[in-house]
Formats: C-alpha cells, structure tokens, sequence
C-alpha cells in the first residue's frame, strides 16, 4: 500500500537562475476594480480584476489581499474565481529569457522568502525562450526560489486509490543548460 506521505514530491534545480533580483527595487503598481489602503499598517486589499506588478512580477486573480512589513517585503495573497484562475510570473535572473510561471486557485508569494505557494488545481512551469523546461502539477506546489525547491502536495483527504496526485515532467539539465 502507497503512504499518502510518499505523494510529497521534491525536486531540486541545479541550475543557479533565481528571481529576478532588480525586482526588489522596484515600485508596486496595483490595479483592480475596487482597491482599499490602509498606509498606516501597510494593508491593501483589492476586489475584482485585480493586476499586481513589481518588476518582472505579474500576479493576476479576482480579489487581492497584500502585507508590506516594516523592511518593506511584500507578501501577496490573491485567489481567482470560478471562471479564472489566479496566476503568478516572474522573470529569473540570469538567462534573458527564463521565467516562472504558475496558475492556481490561490496564488502566495513571499518577496522577502522568495516562496511562492500555488493552491487549488495548481501548475507551475519553467520556462525558457518561451519553451517549457520543467512542469509541475497539482493540488497544492510550493516553489521556494532561495533554496532552488519545487514540492506538490496532496490534498489532506487523498486516498491512494487518488493517484497519481502529483505530476512532473522535468527536462535533463544537461539539455536545458546546452539550448539556452
């Protein structure tokens, strides 16, 4: 019998590209149908349609919800709606054309951890020249960008007659390094 603890699954990168790290200092440009700021505490939700950039960060989704903390550290917590995902894409540092790019129900992203958590029907791709390198789905993928990590969780109700709960289809980074 499969341990539904054997379903985590994760994967290091050996290729040394991380978030783009000009995006750090960069302004926060905010749209939506409806936004409220509290500047005091650094609090801003925003309802319908909402469009976060920061740099090379796009975030996409229905309703947001966005913490600065005192050293100025974004963290993000958007969610789509039924009829559209949230969505989350990110340049990485190094090759020109190497992004990050997920969807999911929910959509988390840490600025001052680098760690992107997609929730809900969740993909996470790496892309570069617009090609897919690395594909990961499922309920729930952690990405920790510090650490070079992906992680795809099961749902806490998953039974093994489920499987496969987690999908991943990585290129060999022999391959991926020589194309870029």
């Amino acid at each position: 019998r499969i341990l539904l603890g054997c379903l985590v699954l994760g994967l290091s990168i050996a290729s040394p590209a991380r978030a783009e790290k000009a995006d750090q200092d960069k302004p926060v440009i905010l749209e939506a149908e409806k936004v409220s700021v509290n500047d005091v505490k650094q609090i801003y939700d925003l309802n319908g349609q909402v469009l976060l950039i920061k740099g090379s960060i796009i975030v996409t989704g229905e309703d947001g919800h966005i913490t600065v903390d005192p050293q100025g550290y974004e963290f993000v917590d958007v969610i789509g709606n039924p009829n559209e995902v949230a969505s989350f894409r990110q340049r990485r540092e190094g090759p020109a054309d190497e992004f990050m790019q997920g969807r999911g129900a929910q959509v988390t992203y840490d600025a001052k951890t680098e760690f992107l958590t997609l929730t809900g029907d969740a993909s996470l791709k790496r892309l570069l020249n617009m090609q897919m390198i690395d594909q990961l789905r499922g309920w729930k993928i952690e990405y920790d960008d510090v650490k070079q990590y992906y992680r795809v969780i099961p749902p806490a109700d998953a039974k093994p007659e489920d499987l496969p709960l987690a999908r991943a289809i990585l290129s060999p980074r022999r391959k991926a390094t020589l194309e870029k």
